[in-house]
């Protein structure tokens, strides 16, 4: 297990995301599986394959561009896209296709999926940011938490 933060870590905790802010996201939408039937089992699993995703450069690139993107907008800098419609509906589309990306990225159509259960509730720290990087944090809390899932699965399997 890694015992080091990963840099895009060290990086969303600068933005206020601590690890255990993804943890607890995560285990707010925890379903017991077989191999994960305690919400403590999860935790322990969502700890080590979050520290192993956001070690990832890809990861890194599509977050950090999430939380730019998220700037610009805020401060009307992205063309077209004033403020009032940022913000509100009918709105964008592009934070959805970047959190499924994410997700999809991390863990495939599974990803995608759980990203849509995400997306929906906006449990934890998902409700507490801004529409592209709530999105973005979302699809990696889905890639990971489907990770844990699909790994547990196969385990308990075998």
């Amino acid at each position: 297990m890694k015992t080091e933060n990963p840099a895009l870590l060290t990086y969303l905790e600068q933005k206020g995301i601590t690890l255990k802010d993804l943890i607890d996201t995560a285990l707010e939408l925890f379903v017991p599986h077989p191999g994960i039937e305690t919400a403590e089992k999860a935790a322990e699993l969502l700890k080590e394959e979050f520290l192993d995703v956001l070690s990832d450069v890809n990861v890194s690139t599509l977050e950090t561009a999430a939380f730019h993107a998220q700037e610009d907008a805020e401060n009307g800098l992205i063309p077209g896209l004033t403020i009032e419609r940022f913000m509100g509906r009918p709105g964008l589309v592009a934070d959805e296709i970047l959190g499924l990306a994410i997700a999809n990225y991390i863990a495939g159509a599974r990803g995608m999926f759980e990203f849509t259960r995400f997306d929906q509730a906006k449990p934890g720290i998902l409700k507490n940011l801004g529409p592209l990087t709530n999105d973005a944090i979302g699809g990696l809390i889905a890639g990971v938490s489907s990770n844990v899932y699909t790994r547990a699965l196969r385990c308990a399997q075998k």
